[in-house]
């Protein structure tokens, strides 16, 4: 069977929004490629705050709409992917002098009835003096609430739509960049590099879904009467690890003198995760890197929340994203709308090209849904919508309960280190028992990279994920990099890039 060279959809990004479309048109019945110029999740999607929310502060802005779709997708992306997605309290401790409990209590009035919930508990008052949530807090700080959000792997949701849009015939191509986007009559020339070969093919829309870099992705497009580049604003956003602050199992929402907020995660069992902030940017998205100001900034804040104070040395793990925003013209970059903005343009003589600007990984499935919804009827054979109830790969839990499964996997495998079953459960869901196969202990693994990466998980990851080198393997299929001493990350890149080049 011969390359295809004819597509009614190619989608330029392999971040959480293209991935998401892809998935979605796939399942509609059309044909699709992606193409992403580096590694999937490589730019803005595997940056984030690791979160499915609401947007408590967004409230602040009157971002009701995007609030009530972003809380109603909660339980929406928790039901496809309870693996890489959970509940999680967030505690909120009342500062004097910042927002009133008053504003406090209507916001989480708000947040609680926005949209319907079934699986996410509701918000309270709640005594710090008290409540295990404020065992970890300065002493002053004796009142607070709590409220309920979800923790996601971000990196691993793209992933996963990638695999989605791939089981319905998609094709994804990584390492992919995009040269050329030509009008050739009702089709769309697109030219593919990959490596040292070109591709050339053909397709009756386009989406340009590649973040921050839109506007390069939109220059690349030739045609008769094309409108200007996207109006995108860039907004750094940057985070710090540092290992777990003691007693801090909730999530905390820290509130900045300036009007900001900040969050400090439980994060990978041994870490708490603090960010993010907001910082316009100007320079090349892909050499992004978090400031000292920034460090410091992050830090600051947590010193005035937590008992135990933390270092510049402290930090084991910094990361930096920048976000592709609609440029709304707000002079404060934290007040900029997180709500995503979809530009069509197609004509009689022009075949349609999406662009996607704006969006939060919490609300990428119904961008996608909408995307389509615009691409529809000038597509045809479109079928209907189909993501909201289908799980993503791994995700088909009996009841949608991962604790259950579990368990039940380390009674069926009893000769495995019950924790290496978890975290392998924890990435790849239902899918570790395809990894496992009929092994029945440890040693058919193959080679234990640490932290529980095998072999074999590897070798799923290169022939299932797309993963190419040592780095997607370590820091986005996985955050195993972070759980190894320094001469045990070299040692198990060497061995990794060694595999997935076999």
């Amino acid at each position: 069977m011969g390359v295809k060279s004819d597509f009614d959809l190619v989608v330029i990004g392999g971040g959480i929004n293209g991935c998401g479309i892809a998935a979605d048109a796939a399942g509609r019945g059309l044909s699709v490629l992606l193409a992403e110029k580096a590694d999937l999740a490589s730019g803005t999607s595997s940056a984030s705050s690791k979160l499915i929310h609401g947007g408590l502060r967004y409230l602040e802005h009157f971002a009701f709409r995007l609030v009530r779709e972003a809380l109603a997708e909660r339980e929406v992306l928790m039901a496809k992917a309870p693996h890489i997605i959970w509940p999680l309290r967030f505690v909120l401790p009342h500062v004097a002098g910042l927002r009133p409990p008053w504003m406090i209590r209507a916001g989480l009035f708000l947040y609680d009835n926005l949209a319907r919930r079934k699986a996410i508990p509701g918000s309270a008052a709640i005594d710090l003096r008290r409540d295990a949530g404020g065992r970890p807090l300065q002493a002053q700080l004796t009142k607070g609430f709590a409220y309920w959000d979800c923790w996601v792997d971000d990196a691993r949701l793209v992933v996963l739509n990638a695999r989605a849009a791939a089981d319905k015939s998609a094709e994804i191509l990584t390492r992919a960049a995009v040269t050329a986007v030509d009008a050739d009559g009702h089709f769309w020339r697109v030219r593919i590099l990959s490596g040292n070969e070109v591709r050339e093919v053909r397709a009756r829309a386009v989406v340009n879904a590649a973040g921050p870099w839109a506007d390069r992705a939109g220059g690349l497009v030739t045609a008769g009467a094309m409108p200007a580049r996207p109006h995108l604003r860039l907004v750094k956003g940057s985070h710090i690890v540092v290992p777990r602050i003691e007693g801090a199992t909730d999530a905390y929402l820290l509130q900045s003198g300036d009007g900001r907020v900040v969050f400090a995660l439980p994060y990978e069992q041994r870490f708490t995760l603090i960010g993010t902030t907001d910082v316009t940017f100007t320079g090349d998205p892909a050499a992004v890197t978090i400031d000292p100001a920034e460090e410091t900034y992050l830090l600051d804040l947590a010193n005035r929340f937590f008992k135990a104070p933390l270092k510049p040395a402290d930090i084991v793990w910094r990361y930096s994203g920048v976000r592709p925003l609609y440029d709304d013209a707000s002079t404060d970059a934290s007040a900029v709308s997180r709500d995503y903005k979809l530009e069509l343009v197609a004509g009689r003589d022009l075949p349609p090209l999406l662009t996607v600007l704006g969006g939060k990984v919490t609300t990428y499935r119904r961008l996608a849904e909408e995307a389509m919804n615009r691409l529809g009827p000038h597509l045809a054979r479109v079928g209907p919508a189909w993501t909201a109830t289908a799980p993503l790969p791994g995700g088909g839990f009996p009841g949608g309960n991962f604790e259950a499964y579990l368990k039940d996997l380390r009674r069926r495998k009893p000769g495995f280190d019950p924790e290496l079953l978890r975290g392998m459960a924890r990435r790849h869901g239902t899918d570790c028992e395809t990894i496992l196969g009929d092994r029945r202990d440890q040693a058919g693994l193959g080679e234990n990279f640490g932290a529980g990466l095998t072999e074999r998980e590897v070798i799923h990851m290169r022939d299932r994920e797309w993963a190419r080198t040592a780095t997607d393997v370590l820091w986005r299929r996985s955050k195993v990099g972070l759980h190894l001493a320094a001469g045990q990350r070299e040692r198990a890149t060497r061995a990794i890039e060694q595999l997935l080049q076999a």
